[in-house]
């Protein structure tokens, strides 16, 4: 079994402080309503949500980039927002959270994404989401490329797909090829539509369904998800793949032809929202403090299993990550 030592963890985390990562993506506005129930509407069967506070925080690709924060990075966030009110909102957060939303490509034609979920006694009851998913105009895939080409000494680069409309065809072989040429590492936490456009990148971090998606096939016996794991490294031509599994914790493919397994952390699970920003973000953080990438898969699940038992979407701080680490 993988494992990591606590002294390790931390001087990996010390020595990532206050390195760049660029965030490219669909970023969004989550919206929470939290409530109590104590009874049943009679006007259908539903919960009645007496509704206690309401708070916004940053969703998608911007979620990624909190976790960075919270662990040392400073990120470089490069989506697309509305020029409305949520979008106004969604850039007040960003720079009260401490990042800059200069990467923000105002599209005058599609809203800001927002997501309202709707809690009642700390469980997720409902969500609503206004959203348009069209691609980025092609003023704006210059806009982030430009972003990006600014940049001095990126200690990574981290594809967040939603399929929005963010991420297209073009910006994805521009920026790879722009982090190929400066020896930049390239992560990716894909969606269906754009899946096989990820070629030559370093790492790639599908969940099981997006997996079994993209290849027509069922992932459930060990021998399956090491099929699944061996195809796709050959079909992107990546470093790693990184399949994360849900309670079975992550599979680590490598182009060595190491495969390791790691297992879950999460004691208590509360809510897997967020939980994949939190892995890709924590393991490109690693890799930048100088992890290899056994450590960094682990450290990523150990983070990912932090934040699933808090209700709503939490970023992982260096303090519980290492708090974790250090109850193995």
């Amino acid at each position: 079994m993988l494992n990591i030592s606590f002294n390790r963890a931390e001087d990996i985390l010390n020595n990532c402080h206050g390195k760049t990562i660029a965030v490219i993506g669909d970023v969004m506005l989550d919206r929470y309503f939290w409530g109590h129930v104590s009874r049943v509407s009679p006007e259908a069967p539903v919960p009645v949500i007496d509704v206690e506070k309401e708070s916004f925080h940053l969703g998608g690709a911007a979620n990624v980039a909190c976790n960075l924060k919270t662990l040392g990075i400073e990120p470089i966030l490069c989506g697309v927002i509305g020029e409305d009110r949520s979008g106004k909102t969604f850039k007040e957060i960003a720079k009260e959270y401490g990042i800059n939303p200069a990467g923000l490509f105002a599209d005058t034609k599609r809203p800001t994404t927002v997501k309202t979920r709707i809690i009642g006694n700390n469980q997720h009851i409902a969500r609503l989401d206004r959203e348009m998913r069209i691609p980025l105009p092609t003023n704006g895939e210059k806009f982030i490329l430009t972003v990006l080409e600014e940049q001095k000494n990126l200690a990574g680069i981290i594809f967040e797909d939603y399929n929005k409309g963010t991420i297209t065809e073009f910006l994805i072989l521009e920026v790879i090829s722009f982090a190929r040429i400066n020896n930049i590492p390239i992560y990716v936490d894909p969606k269906f539509e754009n899946f096989f456009n990820f070629k030559n990148v370093t790492l790639f971090k599908p969940n099981r369904k997006e997996a079994e998606q993209a290849l027509g096939v069922s992932i459930k016996a060990k021998e399956q998800i090491i099929e699944a794991g061996t195809v796709l490294l050959s079909k992107l031509n990546c470093q790693n793949v990184l399949l994360t599994l849900g309670a079975d914790g992550m599979m680590l493919f490598e182009r060595n032809g190491d495969i390791s397994s790691v297992p879950t952390h999460a004691i208590h699970i509360a809510d897997v929202s967020g939980a994949g920003d939190t892995a890709i973000a924590t393991l490109s953080a690693a890799v930048a403090g100088g992890a290899n990438f056994k450590e960094a898969a682990i450290m990523a699940n150990y983070a990912s299993g932090v934040v699933c038992e808090e209700p709503g979407i939490v970023s992982i701080t260096k303090n519980n990550l290492l708090n974790a680490i250090s109850k193995g």
